[in-house]
This record gives C-alpha cells, sequence and structure tokens, in this order.
C-alpha cells in the first residue's frame, strides 16, 4: 500500500493534462497538497488553473481513477482556490515540453497582465524562434491560452497566457 505523499505524486504524474496531454497535471502545478486520512482513504486538494476551467471535472476523475487502481478506497477531492493557480507554478522542464509540442510557454510571470490590457507583446515563435509575432486573437484553443501569428514561418500556434 502506497504510503508517503512522493509515491502518489508519481502516480499522479502520469495523468496527462487533458487539454494539453503533454504536460502531466503534476506539471501544469494544479495538485497542491496531498493528506492521507487512513490506510485506504486520501485526500487530494487540487487548484484549478482559472475557477471556470472546463477540464477541472475531467483531471478529477483521472485522479480518482488512478488512485482507485493503486488500492484507495476512499478519495476526497477538494478544490483549493487560495492561493490561487499562477503560470509561474510551470517549471522550466513542462515549458519545454510545451514549447515542443508548439504552444509558446509564459515568457514573463504573473505580474505581466498585457493580455488584459490588449497591448500586444512579443512572443517567440514555438516553431522557428522568431519574435517577428502578432496576437491574432486574445483567445487560443482553451481560454487560458491566446492564438498567435509568426509573420516569419507564417505557422499560427498558442500561447500559454501569464496567469
Amino acid at each position: 500500500m502506497i504510503k508517503k505523499k512522493e509515491d502518489i505524486m508519481k502516480l499522479l504524474a502520469t495523468i496527462p493534462d487533458p487539454e494539453i496531454p503533454v504536460i502531466s497535471i503534476v506539471e501544469l502545478g494544479v495538485i497542491r497538497d496531498i493528506l492521507f486520512i487512513e490506510a485506504k482513504s486520501v485526500e487530494i486538494k487540487m487548484t484549478p488553473t482559472y475557477s471556470g476551467c472546463p477540464a477541472m471535472k475531467q483531471m478529477e476523475d483521472d485522479v480518482r481513477k488512478k488512485l482507485e487502481e493503486n488500492g484507495f478506497e476512499n478519495i476526497k477531492i477538494t478544490t483549493v482556490f487560495n492561493p490561487p493557480w499562477t503560470t509561474d507554478w510551470l517549471n522550466t522542464e513542462a515549458k519545454q515540453k510545451l514549447r515542443d509540442y508548439g504552444i509558446a510557454p509564459p515568457e514573463e510571470s504573473t505580474t505581466d497582465k498585457s493580455f488584459l490590457t490588449g497591448k500586444h507583446k512579443a512572443v517567440t515563435c514555438p516553431r522557428c524562434k522568431s519574435k517577428n509575432t502578432v496576437m491574432i486573437s486574445q483567445f487560443g484553443s482553451t481560454a487560458c491560452k491566446a492564438l498567435y501569428q509568426c509573420k516569419d514561418c507564417l505557422e499560427a500556434f498558442d500561447y500559454f497566457k501569464c496567469i
């Protein structure tokens, strides 16, 4: 029986993000804490990337399934909004995976709120590495991404907004 947080974290690290399957929910930073209640009981505290994230239910279902497959019988999943999730929780490896997948990772910390003001900024194209890019829409394939286009290679790509 699994009795350490690190072992559960390793299990959960095998669960891909439903919207960006190249990174896990652990790499995304939504797993905030793991509490053992008793032998086969555990509580997982999760923070959504934003309050209306439609992938949250799928993440919860995936966590529950993974834990049930590994012997847990009583699983409590608690949504935690404080502190709010931030793109600062994405580590360097997760950002590189996004880049390799064709999504430009956040280039700034959460102090960058240019997407809220409509100010356009240079975002590096994940394909050709050019900074000669332009925002096409503040809304990309999901609400947490904006749609950009590279003026050099002409490819459109998602940019993971700084939140």
